[in-house]
């Protein structure tokens, strides 16, 4: 249950009814249609909730605002609500204080609806992908890697929690370019491994990595030097088979391990395989988006750019300033590119599987593809200037004691996804990756593994332990946290004691918002925040030695706290640890 929502639906329904009853005795004209904006004051002395109908409406009532909010006021039926209290302030703000009842619904809500406490319809009934990480299957796993499988793995699980039918999936790009020169690049240290360094020259544009070499050797280990003899096609399809056996499950392995497990590993090659690829640019030029010029098929992507810019109110003048370029979707010999697949593969996801919503995590240098993606879609009729969606995310800068890190203390490589979980903690790994998106991030070595409150994975962690530690020892002097209907929530008095449950009602909201935004980071800051707001309480509010009915409510706001944390962590994919 979303309770700052269902306060902010009562206002309004208490408003629309004080109008209707205002009408009714003809005190207020009637015919606004105005819907009460909602909101919460930044100043708890401005009440826990405040709206702005008297303002916004003041003109069609042919009154001002402090008239209406004075009406308006003289006719709210506040028994049985949420709130104790309406108050007018400034030139006709209305603003509403909440009473135990709002409180102990809170608390109540926790209770009946624990481990999936905070999860939300809003999205219910509708189909969404998060494509991300996507690697290419020719080497580790780098830092992009590791911040795009954070945001992507939270961002899936923030909008499973919001209502959608969440499907994960990786993007295996195992066809054309980058395969060729995977297989030659092994060929060529394959070679050299038999009949020495200077036997073949190593490929410019080759992968140089160690792995490449290592896969030369692991291949000439189980297989011996018979390949050396075929041909040369199939001596290069053996090998960057072999590789691709090898590399596909050591990053099933290493993601796994990071806590990301995917609903399918989609291969490009299928798409070229099964036609697709051939299917999806058939259907463009059927309908008038392709010409060929020098033997190649081009994408008119101009045309549907300048298209799309005017929908969106650009001027022709101003679009004309514009360097809109085609784009070749099959070349001259044949084959088709990176692009032509990309439409393919998103033309599977549309039109063939269904999704309405499909999200992708790309990294920054990726900007310039995504109008031409959205376009092609919308060239075919499949709305992606709507249905598809990109966060792009900026870079890593992995930092320790101020500076710079590039290089792998244990590998003296560059590191690689493998070697920062040999370093840092699972974690603190995925808390401080689920950083905002748009924002270039620094990780600080140090700090992830810090065990103190200056380590937000440990501040959120420690406070779950200590109210497991809480409940324990109270236990076993016979105090356990009552049913919520035994609570007299009235005793709670003070200011954190108000404070800990707004921020335990607020978890439905933040989790709205992380979806609506696509910024998983929501769940971050709110849950430093609700730990905060617990070692607060706790620091101010006696436990032990207090009256029993005292302890009770006392320890009910603790389990309650406890069960938001575990949630909140869950959808992090941290752990929720019962002693530290």
């Amino acid at each position: 249950m979303n309770m700052i929502q269902s306060a902010k639906d009562q206002i309004v329904e208490l408003t629309q009814k004080a109008y209707a009853a205002a009408v009714q005795e003809k005190l207020l004209p009637e015919g606004v249609a105005t819907v009460p904006a909602v909101e919460i004051p930044k100043d708890a002395a401005n009440g826990d909730y405040t709206t702005t109908f008297c303002l916004a409406a003041s003109k069609a009532l042919h009154k001002n605002p402090r008239e209406v909010a004075n009406i308006l006021t003289s006719h709210m039926q506040l028994d049985g609500t949420y709130f104790t209290s309406v108050e007018i302030a400034g030139p006709g703000f209305l603003n509403f204080r909440l009473g135990g009842k709002w409180y102990a619904d809170v608390i109540a809500a926790v209770e009946s609806e624990g481990r999936n406490f905070g999860r939300g319809e809003g999205l219910k009934g509708k189909k969404y992908m998060v494509e991300f990480v996507s690697a290419n299957p020719t080497g580790p796993m780098h830092m992009g890697n590791a911040r795009g499988g954070v945001l992507g793995d939270t961002l899936a699980e923030v909008l499973d929690w919001s209502g959608a039918d969440v499907w994960r999936e990786f993007y295996v790009n195992d066809f054309g370019n980058q395969i060729d020169k995977f297989a030659k690049s092994i060929e060529a240290r394959y070679i050299q491994l038999i009949k020495g360094e200077d036997a073949v020259e190593f490929p410019e544009d080759g992968y140089h990595g160690d792995d490449i070499r290592e896969l030369a050797e692991a291949y000439r280990a189980e297989n011996g030097d018979g390949l050396l003899d075929a041909d040369e096609q199939t001596r290069r399809d053996t090998l960057a088979n072999f590789g691709l056996a090898y590399n596909i499950p050591k990053m099933k392995a290493d993601l796994k391990r990071y806590g990301i497990e995917f609903d399918e590993w989609f291969f490009e090659s299928s798409l070229h395989n099964s036609g697709l690829v051939a299917k999806a640019m058939d259907e463009l030029t059927k309908l008038g988006w392709t010409y060929e010029k020098e033997g190649a098929l081009w994408l008119r992507t101009a045309d549907i750019t300048r298209e799309q810019l005017r929908k969106s109110g650009k001027k022709d003048e101003e679009i004309d300033k514009l360097d809109l370029k085609d784009d070749v979707l099959r070349r001259a010999n044949g084959f088709y590119t990176y692009f032509a697949g990309d439409i393919a593969y998103h033309y599977n996801k549309f039109a063939i599987r269904g999704f309405d919503k499909v999200i992708n995590i790309w990294g920054a240098d990726h900007h310039g593809h995504v109008a031409r993606l959205k376009g092609a879609m919308d060239a075919l009729g499949l709305n992606g200037t709507e249905r598809l969606d990109i966060v792009l995310m900026q870079l890593v800068k992995l930092v320790r004691d101020g500076e710079v890190v590039r290089m792998s203390k244990r590998t003296g490589k560059t590191i690689s996804l493998s070697d920062l979980l040999d370093e840092i903690p699972v974690d603190a790994c995925r808390y401080f990756f689920n950083a905002k998106p748009e924002t270039q991030m620094e990780f600080d070595l140090g700090l992830a593994v810090r065990e103190d409150s200056e380590n937000p994975v440990y501040y959120i962690q420690y406070a779950h332990a200590r109210i497991c530690s809480l409940l324990k020892a109270l236990a076993e002097e016979g105090y356990t946290a009552p049913r919520a209907a035994d609570v007299d929530i009235a005793l709670a008095q003070s200011e954190q004691e108000k404070a800990l449950i707004k921020e335990i009602s607020l978890f439905s909201e933040e989790i709205r918002m992380a979806g609506r935004d696509y910024d998983p980071s929501y769940i971050n800051r709110y849950l430093v925040r609700l730990a905060a707001a617990f070692h607060r309480f706790y620091n101010a509010c006696r436990i032990k030695g207090e009256a029993d009915d005292i302890i009770a409510v006392r320890l009910k706001l603790a389990e309650a706290t406890k069960q938001v944390l575990s949630n909140g962590l869950g959808i992090l994919g941290l752990g929720a640890p019962e002693k530290m």
